[in-house]
């Protein structure tokens, strides 16, 4: 058994998708696992190992773990930590690469199935042209194929760009910066089934094609893996559903059905009827043995009720219309000593979000398989347990969270700023204090309100607005009679279908996310819901420029004042010093921080204007060329007998002779000048030598005075006798032998 396990039949399918080869191979790797696939696309290599654990009907929810892992030497890298070279936890890219492939293929699995599920992707080779994330979707969902889970698949998932005006399958590289819209789009051969998107205000018509190119590519990939299947031969496990007794179903139906309503009624202000209080009501008077079905036949009779009277009255939970959104309320510079701050509040949603500005040193750096890289605009979301009128453990962020800020993030991006125009670090922070609903949607909002606050010359306000769905029971075989819910509570988005977020300006799209209950959507679903986004989020861009319409012109007191300059890229070693003396001493001189990037780019920042700006001064002098005629104010470095040497600009110190002191004559430079002294002077000539000969004569205008001096004729003091050799000769000088 073992020899014909270790011996397995290798099998390899491959396809051409975008002009290169896509392999899925089975039978190389992970032998022990329920299944495994080695995909690859150009030299991109992952591996998706599926593996069963155990089977537990107690659990209210599917036990499916998906670890998305990236190997450093994928990319032939070597962890630049001087003390840990491992892989430790999973960063911020390998969670939400995971939670995309998650929410592509969770859909897919039968509501019965309670057995444990672990998914665990690794990334072995990375070209640095094709996206692993990709690859590790379709990975994914070959392995589940050909595995014994019951699940509904395949699907497959692509990466659509608009590169030029031009849309683009699975662009090279295509998440990356010079791209106008990176879209990501699992689906099935017919409905999609999960959407991710960045994108710089994309027109609604735009991001749907790009959704119908990405369904009609993904048809490629599915036929393939179709093939691998009916080569490898697949046994399926049964998903056998725990039925609960009919008779406790029907006088559970009875029993629950005014507390249902009423707590239904009441959920808006989460008053009146508890569920933990309802639960144990019902409970009273069931069998012992029948007591775990009380819960999930209670959620089934909610879950129904209300998707029957959205779907037959068009009654939402809260009463509101099914185009409705919430009451709002919005507020800025509600912190008195941050940079920026705002309130952002719909319905029970309530998000603090505040915007901190720093030096561009601050940004944050990433490291991975494909290389290093920095980011300057940074979300974080915090969700703590008492949003939600609970307790609960605080420590790491959860996926959820890291999820939520960069969706947030994604969805503000476009409009940030260049560093050129706003040479600024960002971080922003949503703290979630209240939640019934869309709160990453709220981040984003109030993300736009507290960058206003800060003074940050966003190129457009961005908002953003969730949108759910409720199906009949035909679905997907029937698929018309839905209703879509603009701005859902939790209600809705716990018994509803889908939640569609969508964020963006008045003018176009800048972020999606999209996760479904049911086997896809149509193309007409995403058609009317971004309809439905747009004009939401439309009316929220108004209520929020009521309250502040443009960003702030001056920034905070509080925020450090960042100045920006260029200086050649061979002056950098003259700006540093020998051990980064003279940087150091500079910042030590003005208080303040300077950051010089290898184009020759120097930031400096700090919280006194006058220290910003005198260190910018002396920088920029590094790349100034000394011109004759030009204007300067020097301090003087030091004195000789015969002038002073005055400091024009960094390193560059130019005489100023004794005759160029004064009109009259002059005798000691130090009766003119001292050390230290900040002199008016212009430049006379440069030397052959490249020596910079100053003057400090100027007319009652201020404009440069050159001195005449009358040549000196030849006199009595020139012919006096020379006492060892007699009348001395003119053209000798002063100048006397010595013997």
């Amino acid at each position: 058994m073992l020899l014909e396990l270790f011996t397995m039949k290798i099998i390899t399918k491959s396809t051409e998708v975008a002009g290169r080869t896509l392999s899925l191979e089975v039978g190389r790797f992970a032998k022990q696992a329920d299944s495994g696939i080695l995909a690859r696309y150009g030299d991109t290599m992952v591996l998706a190992a599926v593996t069963l654990g155990s089977e537990d009907h107690g659990k209210d929810y599917f036990p499916l773990s998906i670890d998305y892992q990236e190997r450093l030497y994928s990319g032939g890298r070597i962890k630049g930590s001087r003390w840990v070279k491992r892989e430790g936890r999973a960063t911020d890219a390998e969670t939400l690469s995971a939670r995309l492939i998650d929410r592509s293929v969770r859909p897919l699995f039968p509501n019965a199935y309670k057995r444990e599920v672990q998914i665990v992707i690794m990334v072995l080779s990375i070209d640095m042209d094709n996206d692993p994330d990709i690859l590790g979707s379709i990975a994914a969902s070959a392995a589940l194929a050909i595995s014994p889970v019951p699940w509904n698949g395949p699907l497959s998932t692509t990466r659509v760009g608009l590169v030029d005006g031009q849309l683009e399958v699975n662009p090279k590289n295509g998440h990356k910066a010079g791209v106008d819209l990176d879209l990501v789009v699992s689906s099935t051969d017919k409905l999609i089934m999960m959407l991710e998107a960045g994108g710089k205000q994309i027109p609604e018509d735009v991001m749907l094609q790009g959704m119908e190119m990405g369904l009609n590519e993904n048809k490629k990939v599915i036929a393939l893996i179709n093939e691998l299947v009916a080569e490898v031969g697949v046994s399926k496990v049964a998903a056998i559903p725990v039925v609960p007794p009919s008779d406790l179903v029907k006088e559970l139906k009875v029993k629950a059905k005014d507390l249902i309503a009423d707590y239904i009624a009441q959920s808006a202000t989460k008053e009146g009827v508890d569920m933990a209080e309802m639960l144990d009501k019902l409970s009273q008077g069931v069998d012992e043995k029948d007591q775990p079905f009380v819960s999930p036949i209670v959620e089934d009779l909610m879950h129904d009720t209300i998707r029957q009277a959205i779907l037959e009255k068009g009654q939402r939970p809260d009463g509101r219309k099914i185009d409705e959104i919430r009451p709002l309320h919005i507020e800025v510079g509600v912190l008195p000593r941050v940079h920026g701050s705002a309130i952002f509040e719909r319905g029970q949603t309530q998000a603090l979000t505040v915007a901190t500005l720093g030096a561009p040193s601050l940004s944050q750096s990433l490291e991975s398989a494909e290389g290093e890289d920095t980011k300057r605009y940074m979300h974080h979301y915090n969700f703590p347990p008492f949003a939600t009128g609970e307790t609960g453990r605080l420590g790491t962020p959860s996926r959820r969270e890291i999820g939520h800020g960069a969706l947030a993030e994604k969805g503000l991006l476009p409009v940030i700023p260049s560093e050129q125009d706003f040479p600024y670090a960002i971080r922003v922070v949503s703290e979630i204090m209240s939640s019934n609903g869309s709160s990453s949607m709220a981040s984003t909002c109030g993300s736009t309100l507290a960058l206003m606050d800060a003074g940050v010359p966003i190129l457009a306000p961005v908002a953003g607005i969730s949108t759910g769905l409720v199906t009949p029971d035909e679905y997907p075989q029937k698929t018309d009679g839905f209703v879509l819910l603009t701005d859902i509570v939790g209600m809705e988005d716990h018994h509803g279908d889908m939640d569609f977020k969508v964020a963006g300006t008045a003018k176009g799209i800048t972020a999606i996310q999209l996760d479904v209950k049911v086997p896809g959507l149509t193309m007409e679903i995403c058609k009317e819901t971004l309809t439905r986004a747009k004009k939401a989020r439309e009316e929220i861009l108004k209520a929020m420029h009521k309250v502040i319409s443009q960003p702030r012109t001056q920034l905070s007191q509080y925020a450090p004042q960042i100045s920006t300059t260029q200086i050649p890229v061979d002056k950098i070693g003259e700006l540093i010093g020998p051990g980064g003396k003279n940087i150091k001493q500079l910042m030590a001189d003005t208080d303040t921080t300077i950051d010089v990037r290898d184009d020759g780019s120097v930031f400096v920042s700090g919280t006194n204007p006058e220290g910003v700006a005198k260190a910018i001064n002396w920088i920029a002098g590094l790349g100034k060329e000394v011109m004759p005629g030009e204007i300067y104010e020097g301090t003087v470095a030091r004195i000789q007998p015969f002038g002073a040497f005055v400091n024009i600009l960094p390193g560059k110190d130019g005489l100023v002779h004794v005759s160029q002191m004064a009109t009259g004559y002059v005798s000691d430079p130090s009766e003119i000048v001292s050390e230290g002294q900040v002199v008016k002077v212009w430049v006379t000539e440069i030397d052959s030598q490249g020596r910079i000969n100053l003057s400090m004569l100027f007319d009652d205008n201020g404009q440069p005075v050159v001195k005449v001096t009358p040549p000196r004729e030849p006199g009595p003091r020139n012919l006096r006798p020379d006492p060892f050799h007699g009348p001395r000769r003119p053209d000798r000088g002063d100048r006397r032998r010595r013997y």
